[in-house]
């Protein structure tokens, strides 16, 4: 599963804000700053997260502790 360091830097790296991640991932922006600041979040929360950026053309890494990289360009 992905982790809050993971959502902070795919943020980061696609330039959205809290609230840009949680429209494209039809969470609340509570969810998503309680799930950065190192809470856990249900499983089905954090893969909408993470589908939300893969469709926007980000990859998580797991391999050699935690990443992102971009893809694709996105839509």
């Amino acid at each position: 599963m992905i982790t809050g360091d993971q959502i902070r830097m795919a943020r980061a790296a696609l330039k959205w804000g809290v609230r840009d991640l949680a429209k494209a991932a039809g969470v609340t922006p509570a969810t998503v700053t309680r799930i950065e600041g190192g809470k856990t979040g249900h499983t089905a929360t954090l893969k909408a997260i993470q589908l939300a950026f893969e469709a926007a053309g980000l990859e998580f890494l797991f391999e050699n502790g935690v990443g992102v990289r971009i893809t694709k360009s996105g839509d």
